[in-house]
């Protein structure tokens, strides 16, 4: 990607305009954040989730405490409230209902923030990721929906900073959270609300054009595109088709080149997006999305929405670990060049039937996610980049791994003591 976008920054144009920033994206595992763009050049080994993440410095900077390793914070970081939501009425347009930009509105409404930094469609291709500053709460409504591709978000920081926005609010995924953390502190502005989506593996937007040719004969036609908790994947059409759902085990997935998901994705070290203020996803919803507000920020900006926010309890049902163990098997084949084992085509239709009725629902099936990501980073580090293991890896993915029987060799030894805060009892809420 070779320039990004950004709004005007009166909020009586929400039509981007598109600004050239110079800078190019690097080889190797990088995920084109937007840090390599900026003017400092030496940015990145500050900055980079995959050189030498430091967690716990920026949890205790960002959220007061160390995320604690026993229950539910050991999989989703820190905890202040996390709830299942939606917006009622349901923003239109909207990939679930609309929680994130609808927050991300009110913060601009209030003048709680000056600008947001996010996502928008490219004008010529809907699937890819355009960033943009927003300062018009309407102009949000175009920044609905899933993207896919590289977006370097970050590289905006610096004309937002110049169009004298003081006070941001930025959507992000997790390796351009981690980075914003890592240098917010030099970056001079008044205030910082972040939220966080947690990813689900981002490939090029052209890759993700070819997995659409596999889905659909009409690939053009599809208009939406959602991994479900029911195991299965929703589309959507714009010719007037009904909405279709593929099983998870029907997907072409064996037939996707090898490098379909970069290493970056296959070696990330946080998918619940642990340094943002809220993370608003679907993992733990089960059919709503979900919720987690990490400090005292985040809790206030999701209250903004006031009686728009409609909750109900969370879900937690079956058992993940034979899904998890099923994973590591099939990963180890992956990550050694081996092929997948493919399920036969007659046992295919019983397990999709099966797998959302006695599968892993709501948190359960959030917990199965992340183990299978701390999982797939391990085998693949091992394979692809066993150096960098001792400085990549942090001390949360060690020990999500070590029921698997995964464990740090002699020469993975984590470089550097992670020291965390256990809470001795794990079913006693956090704090």
């Amino acid at each position: 990607m070779k320039d990004v976008a950004v709004t005007p920054t009166t909020p009586q144009t929400p039509v981007p305009a598109l600004l050239h920033l110079g800078g190019a994206a690097r080889p190797g595992l990088c995920t084109d954040c937007g840090v390599s763009r900026m003017g400092d050049g030496k940015a990145c080994g500050r900055a980079c989730q995959f050189i030498a993440p430091n967690y716990p410095a920026l949890e205790r900077a960002v959220h007061g405490r160390v995320a604690r390793d026993a229950g539910d914070e050991a999989f989703f970081g820190v905890t202040l409230s996390m709830q299942r939501a939606r917006l009622s009425p349901p923003a239109p347009g909207a990939q679930w209902t609309g929680l994130t930009t609808a927050i991300a509105a009110r913060l601009l409404e209030t003048g709680a923030v000056d600008a947001v930094l996010t996502v928008a469609p490219d004008p010529q291709d809907r699937w890819k990721p355009r960033p943009v500053i927003v300062t018009d709460p309407e102009a949000l409504a175009a920044c609905r929906g899933m993207r896919m591709g590289y977006a370097p978000l970050l590289a905006a920081l610096e004309p937002a900073r110049a169009a004298g926005h003081r006070r941001l609010a930025v959507i992000g995924i997790p390796c351009q959270v981690y980075a914003l953390r890592a240098l917010e502190a030099e970056l001079d502005f008044d205030a910082l609300t972040v939220i966080g989506t947690p990813c689900s593996d981002n490939t090029t937007t052209e890759n993700f054009h070819h997995f659409l040719s596999l889905l659909d004969p009409a690939p053009e036609t599809i208009s939406y595109l959602e991994f479900r908790t029911d195991f299965r994947v929703e589309l959507r059409f714009d010719d007037g088709r009904a909405p279709r759902c593929v099983p998870f085990l029907s997907l072409p997935i064996s037939d996707l080149p090898a490098d379909f998901f970069p290493m970056t994705c296959k070696t990330c070290v946080d998918y619940t997006n642990r340094l943002a203020d809220l993370t608003v996803g679907y993992m733990g919803g089960d059919g709503d999305q979900w919720v987690i507000a990490r400090n005292e920020r985040g809790a206030a900006a999701l209250a903004g929405l006031g009686d728009r926010l409609s909750t109900r309890p969370l879900t937690d049902r079956g058992k993940r670990t034979g899904a998890v163990r099923g994973f590591l098997a099939n990963t180890e084949r992956a990550a050694g060049g081996m092929p997948l084992r493919r399920m036969p085509d007659w046992l295919r239709p019983l397990v999709s039937f099966l797998q959302p009725r006695i599968g892993p629902r709501g948190l359960e099936f959030a917990r199965a996610r992340v183990e299978m990501k701390a999982v797939e980073t391990v085998l693949h580090l091992r394979r692809a980049h066993p150096a960098r293991i001792k400085n990549m890896v942090p001390a949360h993915v060690w020990r999500l791994v070590a029921a698997y029987g995964l464990s740090p060799r002699p020469e993975e030894a984590p470089a550097r003591s992670e020291p965390t805060e256990v809470n001795p009892d794990p079913s006693a809420p956090a704090e």
